[in-house]
């Protein structure tokens, strides 16, 4: 089935025939008819299904041609910076023999260009919830307009502690538009928002709730935490590995390890909250043209990279929500490509893999472990006691739904070793608990 059957016009076909897009993906094809029929739409898919283009290409034509306005008629709503710049970047090629002006919003830069941006107008706005309120506030942003609400990767943006922000932003818009919510989980928070939301809404789920990609290789080395570093390095280097994304629970366990392997001779560069932004773009262009051989980050840093036929995705550490494991294989494994997911598990996160397991509803393949160099002792500044990821608590929230900062927090996480004292504050959440706005 052509994308001229599924009635987009001359100019958007043109676009993704400019791209190498003949055909639409299963939930192309199912969600841009629905959004051309003005119906709300609740719809499930994991990462890599083109589902971007899938609400982007009948937003497009539902929006042309342009009237004489400043004020946003579309508002797309993403959770994290990179997600936002990619989500702009595919509407503006896909929207490129069409007159809409695209403009995208988020934290971490200043605020006075985007206001003067604002001032100019544009036609589709992608933002992040904390930004967008930002300018709501300060009253450098027009909601009357909006005529379309698209939620994407809401169950991230749940998970980020947005669901007040996401309210906020909702009481602010016009009454009578359409909305649209795409959700790589179906948790009982999502139920909630999207009856909350969505009117009558037509239901598409091309994936199996909760199921990793089936292309993906899945594999589980039983190692102690001492000895993950020195394994990893020595899978990287004896299998020749051009491109590894790796996932670490904290910002301070994945310096640590980029320091560590580019000490063994391997090229690394972390990203994540605390990077800027300019550090993060900078990390992931070296990373995508091969002049960095891996790419170490946390689970909020890496939502929505968009990394074409990556290879290998390794959990140097198990993620704390089963669910957030099926997001970062699915970074591997896309669009038919195949791809390899390594978990490396220590002893205290045998609970986690089985609770991964119990999503899966299969068993994740154990691997001998290969015989590898030790690793050189860790330096002083390197040591840190292995705390049991499950005892850790949930992320902390202000009554306005986001975390608090690092100073407004309870000392109730668990204190740092004498190893560390000497240079952090003496009250710090535990590490899953911080998160910053987009």
């Amino acid at each position: 089935m052509p994308f001229d059957s599924l009635g987009l016009i001359p100019e958007l076909t043109r676009a993704l025939a400019d791209r190498g897009y003949s055909d639409p993906t299963p939930v192309q094809a199912q969600v841009i008819p629905e959004i051309l029929a003005g119906r709300d739409i609740l719809a499930g898919s994991q990462t890599g299904t083109g589902k971007t283009a899938g609400f982007t290409l009948p937003l497009l034509q539902k929006l042309h041609p342009a009237p004489a306005t400043h004020a946003p008629r579309a508002l797309v709503l993403v959770p994290t910076r990179e997600l936002a710049s990619q989500v702009a970047e595919s509407i503006k090629s896909y929207g490129k023999y069409l007159h809409l002006r695209t403009l995208v919003i988020f934290g971490g830069v200043s605020i006075n260009p985007q206001k003067d941006a604002l001032r100019r107008g544009t036609d589709i706005l992608v933002a992040t919830p904390g930004r967008l309120l930002d300018h709501a506030q300060q009253r450098t942003i027009d909601f009357s307009k909006i005529e379309i609400l698209v939620l994407d990767e809401a169950d991230r943006m749940l998970d980020m502690g947005f669901i007040n922000d996401i309210r906020r932003v909702i009481r602010l818009l016009p009454q009578q538009r359409q909305n649209l919510m795409f959700s790589a989980t179906y948790s009982d928070d999502i139920r909630q928002l999207a009856h909350g939301l969505l009117r009558q809404p037509v239901e598409i789920e091309v994936a199996r709730r909760n199921a990793a990609v089936e292309s993906i290789e899945q594999q589980a080395y039983m190692i102690g935490k001492d000895q993950k570093r020195a394994l990893l390095s020595h899978l990287i280097l004896s299998g020749d590995w051009s491109q590894v994304l790796i996932f670490t629970r904290t910002k301070h366990g994945a310096n640590r390890l980029t320091k560590q392997l580019e000490q063994d001779g391997i090229r690394a560069a972390a990203i994540h909250g605390n990077k800027s932004q300019n550090a993060r773009t900078q990390a992931l262009a070296d990373f995508k043209t091969m002049g960095v051989r891996a790419l170490v980050a946390t689970e909020v840093a890496a939502r929505g990279l968009d990394i074409k036929e990556l290879p290998h995705v390794v959990n140097y550490e198990l993620p704390n929500v089963p669910e957030d494991y099926v997001h970062r294989i699915g970074r591997t494994g896309r669009a038919g490509a195949t791809g390899i997911a390594l978990s490396l598990v220590a002893p205290d996160e045998n609970g986690l893999l089985k609770d991964i397991e119990r999503l899966l509803r299969k068993q994740i393949q154990r691997m001998a472990v290969p015989a590898f160099p030790p690793a050189p002792p860790p330096r002083p500044d390197q040591e840190e006691r292995y705390r049991d990821p499950r005892s850790q608590p949930r992320r902390a929230q202000s009554s306005q739904g986001r975390s608090q900062p690092r100073a407004a927090q309870s000392g109730n996480g668990p204190r740092p070793n004498q190893a560390q004292q000497h240079h952090k504050r003496p009250s710090r959440s535990a590490p899953n608990r911080q998160q910053r706005r987009p």
